[in-house]
């Protein structure tokens, strides 16, 4: 989970200019694990900001995805999730209630070693099936 006391500094820090559209964005990953579509960002946002767009929600995610403060997140062809947790997880989506869970990885769990002299800038980690709940409500 992120954590981050002053969302502008921390913009700046990451060489990001912060606005009011940029922090409400950023704290609403932060506060909002599921790993939202700009859709949802946009729809819960746009009535605390009235000025708000789609396309302001999409270049903010993409300049905070260069920035490396936000990783995409494509379990499925059709859908763009994001993250502002950029440590090293991995991702389960449930078929049944469609929602996404962060699960812990370690590095030394995976053999990345054989790739020596390559220079890895990304990895995803997705797995898919039934979580606890929709799983119990099977029985």
């Amino acid at each position: 989970m992120v954590i981050i006391q002053n969302v502008g500094q921390y913009l700046l820090d990451n060489g990001i200019k912060p606005s009011i559209q940029r922090i409400k964005i950023f704290d609403f990953l932060m506060k909002n694990h599921e790993h939202p579509t700009v859709d949802k960002i946009f729809l819960s946002l746009s009535d605390e900001i009235p000025t708000l767009s789609k396309t302001t929600v999409y270049n903010t995610l993409k300049l905070f995805q260069s920035q490396g403060i936000v990783n995409i997140v494509n379990i499925e062809d059709h859908e763009t999730r994001y993250d502002c947790d950029t440590s090293f997880h991995g991702h389960f989506k449930c078929l049944e209630c469609k929602n996404l869970y962060d699960f812990e990885l370690e590095n030394t769990e995976l053999n990345i070693n054989k790739f020596e002299g390559f220079k890895i800038t990304e990895s995803h980690y997705y797995l898919k099936g039934l979580c606890k709940s929709c799983l119990s409500n099977k029985i």
